[in-house]
């Protein structure tokens, strides 16, 4: 594994700065993502990078990709890296950096939830429901939900929440067809990535896609894919009903910070090494599993 990379500064016009990734202007057609080292909680950015991390999310995202090519297009161009950045930036960013069709994004996230955990319990305990989404009464936290759910949310600016909003406000954003493909698109995704994980050792309890539109106003996968990033991966073996699993994403990281007296506000607390070990290990155990073939 690579040295850290925290920050890129490269020979293009940078277009954002996120959470993770560093976005650059190739032409009106192309961006360059770059996946760095830099982890968030509680939104929050920490000053601390996970050596490695921003290497296997890229390796996870493309595993997906390709897998789920068939069901809708992505974001990922033939245009070859090596033609984008000098030998040296190549070099040590080729492992972490893609080059991507540029889409015009859609103003919503689309979360889909396989399993009662996070907000969707609290909502769950509070209402009986998880986004205005009804369900049976008498479930457990981290309970397997009769069939996966749609609950999508708005995009926040870095530093701020997203908002979780009904099936109905997606149609006032995006139109009635396009609100119903990117539902019935993400719920297929999300089927076919449960069902691959799961007999690997991995379940996914939920996940967020992110989408585009293409030139012709074609639906486009985009941004990062069922990485421990954007989706809660339980190992199988750990799982218990009622009680809150063990995971393989940066939840570890989230509740060793729980147990400091933070706010959750900037500036973030230094991570200790050992914990930036431990989770770099979850990240490179995640790759591992879902990247093996399950055991008969």
């Amino acid at each position: 594994m690579s040295q850290a990379v925290q920050e890129t500064h490269l020979d293009l016009p940078l277009v954002a700065r996120g959470k993770v990734r560093d976005i650059y202007e190739i032409d009106d057609r192309h961006l360059l993502f770059v996946t760095t080292d830099r982890i968030s909680a509680f939104d929050v950015v920490m000053p601390d990078p996970i050596p490695g991390k921003g290497e296997l999310l890229t390796r996870i995202s493309n595993f997906w990709f390709h897998k789920s090519g068939n069901l809708v297009p992505n974001h990922l161009s033939e245009m070859n890296l090596r033609d984008v950045l000098n030998p040296d930036d190549y070099e040590r960013l080729k492992d972490r950096a893609i080059v991507v069709k540029r889409l015009r994004p859609l103003p919503v996230e689309a979360i889909v939830r396989g399993y009662l955990i996070g907000s969707g319990w609290k909502d769950y305990q509070k209402t009986g429901k998880v986004c205005g989404i009804e369900l049976p009464p008498g479930l457990q936290q981290a309970e397997q939900l009769p069939e996966a759910i749609y609950t999508p949310s708005t995009k926040a600016a870095v530093g701020d929440h997203d908002e979780n909003i009904d099936f109905e406000q997606t149609v006032e954003l995006l139109g009635a067809e396009r609100a119903e493909e990117v539902r019935r698109v993400s719920l297929m995704l999300y089927q076919l990535a449960a069902d691959y994980a799961r007999p690997r050792g991995i379940i996914i309890a939920d996940t967020k896609f992110e989408f585009g539109l293409d030139e012709n106003d074609r639906l486009v996968l985009a941004d990062e894919l069922l990485t421990p990033d954007s989706s809660r991966f339980w190992p199988v073996d750990q799982y218990r009903v009622g009680e809150s699993p063990v995971s393989f994403d940066k939840q570890f990281l989230r509740d060793y910070l729980e147990s400091l007296d933070w706010d959750k506000k900037p500036p973030a607390p230094h991570i200790p090494p050992e914990i930036i070990e431990k989770t770099r290990q979850k990240y490179q155990e995640a790759y591992d599993i879902l990247t093996s073939e399950p055991e008969s």
